[in-house]
Formats: structure tokens, C-alpha cells, sequence
């Protein structure tokens, strides 16, 4: 394991790789409802992504058990938890839920963010689900200060979420970033206080919770990126990329344009 602590001009650019992100995913907040394709929604994102001068990250990312991704973002709809590869096929209906999973490489350093929005009517437990789940990520960010630990983070997570009843996914973590998406440390959403790597000041790491409304189970989709659940309940995903302070962390992405826009 080599973990890269990032010097303080190291941090401002993953600050402005980061706020693209933010900015990109606030842009599509205006795009997605009824009616819209997910294929769409991708072609928006990249176009935004590259008139600012960056590139998505995730387009052509290689995967270990088959192709790179097709895309620009990942469009994850109801009970498909994360890597949902946008099409024309898919379309937005009323009712649904879609998370959107964004990463920006700018002046050589990466920006990672992910949200769930609602499309026009969801149901109110779905909606819960929802405000848990994000809820959660600021409990995990809570604990991601120097001198904790990995599982601080993870416990946090965990305890939360199964608190209210749902499901923490165990095979998909967050991880470390920096010049590359992803470095060391994996971050799990479960584990226990005190256990796994000590978190110093300087690291930066996205934090990812994904949690489902039912079972924790989850399946690959044929295309070999899709995560779904596999008792086809709903799911929610929500990300920050941080880094570790003393005494409090720093978010470096932003969700403040998506839920207060100009």
C-alpha cells in the first residue's frame, strides 16, 4: 500500500478538479426528468466536462472483468447501486431515482463526486432512503480526521444506515484519489472503530456510501459494470472527495450548486 499525502498546492487543484465536478453535476440537476435518456443526460456532462477544460475521468476507465467504460458518468437508475452505463434504451420516468457518478481530470489532478436525484414524484420511503443515505456520508466525513482511522469511518456509515433498516454494501468502497481516480486507501462504508489505516493530515480520499432499501446483496448486469441489487429494491449513492484536517475535514467537492441553485 502507497498512500500520497498532498502538499497544500496539490489540495487547490484538486479543489477546482473537484468544484467542476460539482458544477457539471448541478448542470445536469436541470436536465434530469421524466422523459429524459440517460444517454443524454452523458452527452450533456461531457460536453460541460471538456468546454471547461478537463476530461472525464471515467470514459474509457478499464475494468478488470471485461471492456472499459463506454461513457462520460455513470447513471445509476432505482436498484442499480453504481456503474450504470447510460443509453438511449433508458429513460427517465416518474417515480424513479437516479444516481450520477461524475469525475473530472484537471491539470492533472482528479475530482470525484456522486449524487441521487429524484425524478419528478418518488415515493416518501424511497425519499427517506435518499436523505439516510446522504445523511450517512457526513457521518463517515465526521470521522475522517487525522489520528482516526479507516474504520472510524466505516463505523459510522454502518451503524447509521442500519439503524434506520437498510443495507450497507460490502464489495464497493471509496478509495484514496489524486493524480490517479483511484489510490490507497480502499475506504469501506462498514467496519469497526480503531481498525484499519490511520488517517494523517493531507490525505485526500473520496467517501462513498452506498446503500440499499433492502438486502446488501448485490449482482453484476451482463454488460459487466452495472451493480444492482439483487432483491431489486432501490438503492441511493452519495460521494465526497475530502481532505483529512485536524479537528475537521475539508470537503473538496461540493453539493451546495445542485440543491442551491443561482
Amino acid at each position: 500500500m502507497k498512500i500520497f499525502l498532498k502538499t497544500e498546492d496539490e489540495i487547490e487543484l484538486m479543489r477546482k478538479a473537484n468544484h467542476l465536478v460539482g458544477e457539471t453535476l448541478a448542470e445536469l440537476a436541470k436536465h434530469i426528468k421524466p422523459g429524459v435518456t440517460t444517454l443524454q443526460l452523458d452527452r450533456i456532462a461531457e460536453e460541460f466536462i471538456r468546454d471547461h477544460g478537463a476530461v472525464p475521468t471515467f470514459k474509457n476507465f478499464p475494468n478488470p472483468f471485461g471492456g472499459p467504460f463506454p461513457a462520460s458518468i455513470c447513471t445509476s437508475v432505482n436498484n442499480v447501486v453504481v456503474h450504470g452505463i447510460p443509453d438511449e434504451k433508458t429513460i427517465l420516468h416518474d417515480g424513479d431515482i437516479i444516481s450520477v457518478d461524475c469525475g473530472t481530470l484537471l491539470a492533472s489532478y482528479n475530482g470525484d463526486s456522486a449524487y441521487t436525484f429524484c425524478v419528478g414524484n418518488v415515493r416518501q420511503d424511497v425519499r427517506d432512503l435518499l436523505t439516510v443515505t446522504r445523511q450517512s456520508l457526513y457521518k463517515g466525513i465526521e470521522m475522517a480526521v487525522a489520528g482516526n482511522h479507516v474504520g472510524d469511518i466505516g463505523d459510522a456509515i454502518q451503524s447509521f444506515c442500519e439503524a434506520h433498516g437498510y443495507g450497507v454494501v460490502r464489495e464497493l468502497t471509496g478509495h484514496g484519489i489524486g493524480r490517479e481516480m483511484h489510490e490507497d486507501p480502499q475506504v469501506p462504508n462498514y467496519g469497526r472503530r480503531g481498525n484499519g489505516v490511520m488517517l494523517k493530515e493531507g490525505m485526500c480520499i473520496a467517501i462513498e456510501p452506498m446503500i440499499t432499501m433492502g438486502d446488501r446483496r448485490i449482482g453484476l448486469l451482463p454488460d459487466r459494470w452495472g451493480i444492482v441489487t439483487r432483491d431489486g429494491k432501490p438503492a441511493a449513492h452519495f460521494e465526497h472527495t475530502i481532505v483529512v484536517r485536524r479537528g475537521k475535514a475539508e470537503i473538496l467537492s461540493t453539493f451546495d450548486l445542485i440543491e442551491n441553485p443561482q
